[in-house]
């Protein structure tokens, strides 16, 4: 499906005299949706390249990372194994099952293990136990997937501000590679605390262009409030755009209420990159209750 870029329509636009445009990347792929087709395509033509017929990554139980992996991965003839964090749950979830369906074979660590998997030992440990595979790692961020998220904007992105949510940096990092240098890249964590996440996006990118935007993360990682979902709601009922719960609906919500408080000059132009994460929605509506749009 061919990726598509849609001016929103609003009075607060009207009223401080800005444009806000939605790129929906997350149109590439039903199910290798957004940023994870641009972090996985090259990483996958690396892994055949090396011979290797296993992909090895992490992720939890409602990854977007691990579906799309878990698809891209048997898409194109690769045995796949999730690394997933927690017990194992019966019945399975949504995503999991999904994955499952894709072939993906879990093996469940404990989280006080996950938080290792960084390590050589831990590494070493899964290569004695499923021998040769290609690692990826959470979230899909190294410099392959960097490499993919440079290809995000393209010369008819001339906004003065991009904005991105971000999960692990690889996204953000890739779109401040290919920014113009009279454009300026914000990034909306989806995590408290973002330490390690400046570190890790300085270490991938060597422009000065960018600023992460901390105020929107309702309380942690996968954290809601009745404000974000009745926000979500709104602006898919109004713009027929589904926004996720976890990381896109944050973004938007942190770009409509820094409009409000006049961050953005007036005259400004806006790019919001909607990254995909759709199937996490359906989680969110099976644990709380909800009714957020879902593509699974």
């Amino acid at each position: 499906m061919k990726i598509k870029t849609k001016e929103i329509s609003h009075s607060l636009l009207k009223e401080k005299e800005i444009e806000l445009f939605v790129k929906r990347i997350d149109l590439v792929s039903p199910f290798v949706s957004g940023n994870k087709y641009y972090k996985l395509k090259y990483n996958l033509l690396e892994a055949k390249k090396q011979n290797t017929d296993t992909i090895l990554t992490f992720g939890g139980a409602y990854s977007n990372h691990i579906a799309a992996t878990a698809f891209a991965a048997n898409k194109k003839g690769f045995k796949s194994i999730g690394i997933i964090r927690g017990e194992e749950t019966l019945p399975l979830n949504d995503t999991l099952s999904f994955a499952k369906e894709n072939s993906m074979e879990f093996h469940y660590v404990s989280r006080e293990e996950y938080r290792q998997k960084h390590t050589e030992g831990f590494i070493n440990k899964l290569k004695d136990r499923f021998t040769d595979f290609y690692l990826i790692p959470e979230g899909g961020t190294n410099n392959l997937s960097i490499k993919g998220t440079q290809e995000i904007l393209d010369v008819n992105d001339t906004q003065h501000f991009i904005c991105t949510a971000i999960g692990t940096g690889g996204t953000i990092s890739g779109i401040i590679n290919s920014s113009s240098d009279n454009q300026k890249v914000l990034g909306f964590p989806a995590i408290k605390g973002s330490e390690d996440l400046e570190k890790d996006i300085r270490s991938w990118t060597n422009k000065q262009n960018c600023k992460l935007i901390t105020d929107y993360h309702f309380g942690g990682y996968a954290k809601i409030s009745e404000m974000l979902i009745q926000f979500i709601l709104d602006f898919y009922d109004k713009n027929n755009i589904p926004l996720d719960a976890i990381y896109t609906g944050k973004m938007m919500f942190g770009i409509f209420d820094l409009i409000k408080k006049n961050y953005f000059p007036k005259g400004s132009s806006i790019l919001a990159i909607l990254t995909g994460g759709l199937q996490g929605n359906k989680g969110m509506n099976d644990r709380f209750g909800l009714n957020l749009p879902h593509n699974f």
